[in-house]
């Protein structure tokens, strides 16, 4: 059962990343095709702020494993909390090293990146061999 579900996780992570990064190629095409390569770089770092706290909240949570679920609790409020603390670090580093050239792409692109995970349910495989 563990195997399977680990299978299923994996399947969705894999999913979940591969959409995350259509959209941000997706929105970096219409941002060039705007306001040329500072609004891709807008795009990009928009993403990027958004792709990066997410993977290290499934590094840190133990996804990609099989575990021992009565630690699930613990490894969740510490995979949240560094995910939380990492968001506010990138975005204060991208607005003070780094600013965006275009406020408003940068901002697109990170909610429309976070928001993929209401995709979830059509994301979901229905068996390990999908």
């Amino acid at each position: 059962m563990q195997r399977y579900e680990t299978q299923r996780r994996k399947a969705y992570i894999l999913r979940l990343t591969i959409v995350q990064l259509s959209m941000t190629l997706c929105g970096m095409l219409a941002a060039y095709w705007v306001d040329d390569v500072e609004g891709m770089s807008s795009v990009f770092k928009g993403a990027l702020v958004a792709l990066l706290p997410h993977a290290f909240f499934i590094k840190r949570m133990g996804v990609m494993r099989a575990g021992r679920p009565s630690q699930a609790a613990m490894r969740l409020f510490r995979a949240e909390a560094g995910k939380f603390g990492l968001t506010v670090a990138l975005f204060v580093a991208v607005f003070v090293a780094a600013p965006p050239s275009n406020p408003t792409f940068f901002f697109y692109a990170y909610v429309a990146v976070v928001l993929t995970h209401w995709l979830t349910p059509w994301l979901m495989p229905k068996n390990v061999n999908a």
